[in-house]
C-alpha cells in the first residue's frame, strides 16, 4: 500500500488523482492533500479519503480549516510546509498550478520519493535545478501529462533511454484548442467563454488558456527537451484534433512508436501512480471496433505565437524559460481577469521575453529573481495596452 501526497487536490489534476487511487485501494491511499485556499473542498476531500496530513497554502486560512477536518487529521500551512509535506508520502502528485509548484518538485525528488509531475512550469522554469535531483537515490520523475507519458511510454517500447543514441526525434501532438483553423483577425474578437471551451480536455483555467494560445504545447517543447534530453531541431509539433495520439517517438531505423488512448488525464495520473507496474485503471481505453479516422497538420504559427516564443526561449536556455512561463502567467491571470485581450497575451509574452536579461539559472535563487523580474516587466506591458 502506498500513501499519495496530492498536491492542488482541489483542483482539475487533484480531483481527478483522487478518482484514480479511489479506483485502487487495494494498492494506493491518500497520505496527504493540499489545497491554495479552497477550504470548503479540501474539507470534504479530508472527510473522504481521511489522509494524515492536510495542507492549505493561504495561512490566513489555517484556524478555520483545523475546526472543520475530522479528528485526527493534522493541519498545516505555508509553501514551506507544502513542500515538506510532499517528501513524506511513497507517491506525490505536483498538480499545484504555475512557479508555486517548484518546492514541491525540489522538495520530492531531494527525498528521493517519485514524483508524478503535471507542474510543468517547476520543470521548465528551473530545469538547470531540477535536473541534478534526479540522480539522487530513489528519485524518479514520471510525467503526468497525456503528450510526455506518452513519450515516456513510447521510449520503453523503444528500448532507448532519455537522450539515447537509438532516438531520432519526439512529435507532440496538439488538439489546436478552440480556435483551430481561426486566423488573427477572426482571434482578435475573443471572448473569455470561447478560450475557456476547449474540444477535448477539461482542465483548469490557466491551461485551459495556455492550450487555446498554443503556449501549453510550447511549454511541452521546453518540458520534452528537459525530461528526455531531445535537441530543440528533434522536436516537432502537429495539430491532431482527435486527441488519440498523444505523442509519437522516431527511432533512428525509421520507426515510429505511437501512443493511443482516450483524452482523458486519470490515464497518465494512473500511470504515475503505478510506475514501474501497470494497475487496473477503468478509464480510457480505445474501442477499435469502431471505425475512426486520425488527422494530422501543421501548426498556425502566425496566428499562435506562443509556440515560436517557447521554441527561442529554450533555445536560449538558462532563465529565459522561466522568463517565459512567469509572463504568461501574468499575462494569462490578466486575461482571465478581462483586462487584456487574447491577442494580448502573445503581445506581452514576446515583449517581455525580448527584455529578457540573459542571466544564468545557477541556482534557485536565480531562478525566483528571474521570475519576480520577468512578472514585473510583464505587468508594466500590459499596463501600456490600450483598455478593451
Amino acid at each position: 500500500m502506498e500513501s499519495v501526497a496530492v498536491m492542488g487536490s482541489t483542483g482539475s489534476i487533484g480531483t481527478q488523482t483522487l478518482e484514480v487511487i479511489a479506483s485502487a485501494p487495494e494498492s494506493l491511499r491518500v497520505g496527504v492533500l493540499s489545497a491554495h485556499s479552497n477550504v470548503d473542498l479540501l474539507v470534504r476531500q479530508a472527510e473522504l479519503c481521511t489522509p494524515d496530513l492536510v495542507v492549505i497554502v493561504d495561512e490566513t486560512l489555517a484556524s478555520d480549516l483545523q475546526r472543520r477536518v475530522p479528528q485526527g487529521v493534522q493541519v498545516e500551512a505555508g509553501l514551506d510546509a507544502l513542500g515538506a509535506a510532499a517528501a513524506e508520502a511513497d507517491v506525490t502528485i505536483n498538480g499545484v498550478v504555475g512557479f508555486a509548484g517548484l518546492g514541491v518538485t525540489l522538495a520530492t525528488l531531494s527525498a528521493g520519493k517519485r514524483l508524478g509531475l503535471a507542474n510543468k512550469e517547476s520543470l521548465i522554469a528551473a530545469g538547470p535545478i531540477v535536473q541534478p535531483l534526479r540522480l539522487v537515490p530513489g528519485a524518479e520523475l514520471i510525467p503526468v501529462d497525456s503528450e510526455h507519458c506518452a513519450i515516456h511510454q513510447c521510449l520503453r517500447s523503444g528500448s532507448s533511454g532519455p537522450g539515447g543514441s537509438r532516438l531520432s526525434s519526439v512529435v507532440l501532438t496538439a488538439s489546436g484548442g478552440p480556435f483551430r483553423g481561426r486566423d488573427a483577425e477572426w482571434c482578435a474578437s475573443v471572448t473569455l467563454e470561447q478560450a475557456l471551451a476547449h474540444p477535448t480536455w477539461s482542465m483548469g483555467p490557466k491551461i485551459t488558456v495556455d492550450s487555446s494560445t498554443l503556449m501549453n504545447k510550447g511549454l511541452e517543447v521546453i518540458e520534452a527537451h528537459e525530461l528526455f534530453g531531445v535537441g530543440y531541431d528533434s522536436i516537432e509539433v502537429v495539430v491532431h484534433p482527435e486527441s488519440i495520439v498523444h505523442s509519437m517517438a522516431t527511432f533512428t531505423d525509421g520507426s515510429t512508436i505511437a501512443q493511443l488512448s482516450q483524452p482523458d488525464m486519470r490515464l497518465p495520473i494512473g500511470y504515475a501512480l503505478s510506475w514501474p507496474n501497470r494497475h487496473q485503471i477503468p478509464f480510457g481505453s480505445m474501442d477499435f471496433s469502431k471505425p475512426f479516422a486520425l488527422h494530422f497538420e501543421p501548426p498556425d504559427l502566425d496566428t499562435f505565437r506562443c509556440l515560436s516564443l517557447a521554441f527561442a526561449a529554450g533555445r536560449a536556455g538558462e532563465t529565459a524559460p522561466a522568463w517565459l512561463s512567469a509572463s504568461n502567467e501574468v499575462a494569462v491571470e490578466a486575461f482571465l481577469e478581462g483586462r487584456i485581450g487574447w491577442l494580448d497575451i502573445a503581445a506581452v509574452n514576446d515583449a517581455t521575453l525580448q527584455d529578457w536579461d540573459g542571466s544564468v539559472a545557477d541556482s534557485v535563487d536565480a531562478v525566483l529573481a528571474a521570475d519576480s523580474t520577468a512578472r514585473r516587466i510583464a505587468a508594466t506591458h500590459i499596463s501600456q495596452l490600450e483598455p478593451r
